[in-house]
């Protein structure tokens, strides 16, 4: 792609290959965390470039990726974070930013999401419950489907629950979203 889009955050990816496939079609900053380890040293240096341009949070949909974003959203506030599909960035036996199409990362950077400390309503493993997202042989498609319309990733009832309160979700929206 000969002009690529420039991004003016700095994209927080977990590896290598991750920042070689943004690369390929955005003009980018990156930050590697390699793995699950984050150090003292890049949460600063992620402290910091949050402050001056701005963060996206864009690690793998998978438990090491989930594992890294909780780390770095609880360390620094007001971090954008990109959620992608896991059907939609994946090979035979892989999954990753890496393996992303550029419509999957199009997708993604597109509908980030800041995570809120304190929201005004919180949703409760009963809201879930009640509306079918725990709990039902068919809570597992219906969190997919919230999960994909409200790009923030698919997990369990915990996790979603999770997500959903980090983001200020209402139950009102949530019920907007399943209907």
């Amino acid at each position: 792609m000969e002009n690529k889009k420039r991004i003016q955050e700095v994209i927080v990816v977990e590896g290598k290959n991750d920042t070689a496939n943004l690369k390929l079609y955005y003009d980018c900053d990156t930050i590697e965390t390699n793995g699950t380890h984050l150090g003292k040293e890049v949460l600063n240096l992620i402290q910091r470039v949050q402050r001056a341009r701005g963060v996206i949070i864009f690690t793998d949909p998978d438990a090491p990726g989930n594992q890294t974003r909780a780390k770095i959203n609880a360390e620094v506030d007001g971090c954008k974070n990109a959620f992608i599909d896991k059907k939609k960035a994946r090979t035979a036996k892989k999954v990753g930013v890496e393996h992303a199409s550029y419509e999957a990362l199009e997708e993604a950077l597109s509908n980030t999401v800041t995570i809120v400390k304190e929201p005004t309503e919180r949703i409760t493993m009963m809201d879930l419950y009640e509306l079918g997202l725990n709990g039902r042989s068919d809570s597992a498609r219906k969190r997919e489907k919230v999960g994909n319309t409200l790009h923030i990733g698919y997990g369990s009832a915990k996790a979603m629950c999770h997500r959903l309160n980090c983001l200020g979700i209402s139950r009102t929206k949530l019920e907007e979203v399943l209907s």
